[in-house]
């Protein structure tokens, strides 16, 4: 299949969300301060990532992640809105390259680069299965 043909550079997708205490650092375990955790910015822009891709790919077929290369640039505190965005860079064959951005109300928070790469669901899931397999 060729994805070059369905998904073209500049496609884009924006996601916002409030930051609460269940998304904070002290939650998540990656720090002890009440601010907007680096994994959960990291989850939301991957989010933005596969939001962008996911209604144009066939039935059966979706992306998983493959690399970040992400910075947090400032701290949220709880209550804020942070908005993301991520836009497709490239398409060679399977691999998406992404650039992803964080925003609160402030400012930037967050940016760098995403990649992902689409897989066939059925293929993909037997292939996982199989490292349960004895041998």
């Amino acid at each position: 299949m060729d994805f070059e043909d369905i998904l073209k550079p500049g496609l884009c997708a924006e996601e916002t969300i409030t930051v609460t205490k269940e998304n904070a650092a002290s939650s998540w375990g990656s720090g002890g301060m009440p601010v907007f955790a680096t994994p959960a910015m990291i989850a939301f822009m991957e989010k933005a990532a596969l939001s962008a891709v996911a209604p144009l790919l066939p039935a059966g077929w979706s992306t998983v992640g493959t690399e970040l290369n992400v910075k947090h640039l400032s701290a949220t505190p709880i209550g804020m809105k942070v908005s993301f965005r991520a836009e497709l860079l490239s398409v060679d064959r399977r691999a998406l390259n992404f650039k992803v951005e964080a925003f609160d109300e402030a400012g930037k928070i967050g940016e760098g680069t995403h990649g992902r790469f689409i897989i066939e669901n059925e293929k993909f899931m037997a292939k996982v299965e199989s490292k349960k397999a004895p041998g």
